[in-house]
Order: structure tokens, then sequence, then C-alpha cells
């Protein structure tokens, strides 16, 4: 299993839950990308101001439910990258039970360095890799 560094809280609302009582399906994924949001806040590299600035965008996701979540379960989010490459990155998710580290679903996604403006993939800024790459401990460029 993967070590995350990074975590953040994820409040289960009403509003998040299907007729059966859990978790909706989709709101893992929105779980996962609030985890990516923050991910990113912390380590500096997006202060929060217009998504024009954000500077990547999802390229592929993917989730494997392995138990529901349910209303008042308390869900820590991780969030982790596991690979640099040289216009994109690999991102790995947890959605864990805050109690006891019980884990309710694990996802993946690949990012790209991507200019909203120009409306084009980029090379990663030397600024996320270093970040990232010293915040992880992991090479800074990888195959």
């Amino acid at each position: 299993m993967a070590i995350y560094r990074f975590y953040h809280p994820i409040e289960v609302r009403y509003g998040d839950l299907d007729p059966q009582g859990h978790l909706n399906n989709a709101k893992y994924m929105t779980f996962m990308e609030q985890a990516r949001i923050q991910y990113v806040k912390h380590l500096g590299l997006w202060g929060g101001e217009s998504f024009l600035d954000i500077g990547i965008i999802l390229a592929e996701a993917r989730i494997t439910f392995l138990a529901p979540i349910q209303f008042g379960d308390s869900v820590m989010a991780g969030a982790r990258v596991s690979h640099l490459g040289n216009k994109s990155l690999e991102m790995e998710y947890t959605l864990e039970d805050a109690h006891n580290s019980r884990e309710f679903a694990s996802g993946s996604s690949i990012l790209v360095a991507f200019n909203y403006r120009a409306r084009q993939s980029i090379p990663l800024p030397e600024a996320w890799r270093t970040a990232i790459s010293t915040f992880e401990n992991i090479p800074a460029f990888s195959n």
C-alpha cells in the first residue's frame, strides 16, 4: 500500500448519499478531487485564484470501491504523486475511515500540465517538479 504524506478531512453530507443511504459513486471522485486540489495548495503550487492558473488538467481517472461510505462516517482523503513524467504526473488516492484507517476506496489519476489560455499541454513546471519530488521523496525525473 502507498504511503500518504498528505491527508484532507472530508465531511459526508446528507446530499452526498444515494437512495440506499450510501455515498453516491460519483462523490468518491469528488472527494479525491478535493484531496488533489488541497494537495496542490498545500505544496504552494496554486494559491486558489483563477482556475485558469492551476496548470493541470485531468486526463484519466480510476476508482476501486472497497467498502460503502455512509452518512456520519469520518473520512480522510489521502493524496500523493507517485510518478513525474515530462508533461504529466500520476496521483494516487485513498479514502479512509479517520477512526480506524479502514480503506473505503482507492484511486489514481493522470494529470497533464496544461496552459488553459493557450489550450495546450506544456512541460511540467520546474517549481512543481521540485516541490513534489522533495515532498514525496521521489525522483524529479522518471522514465
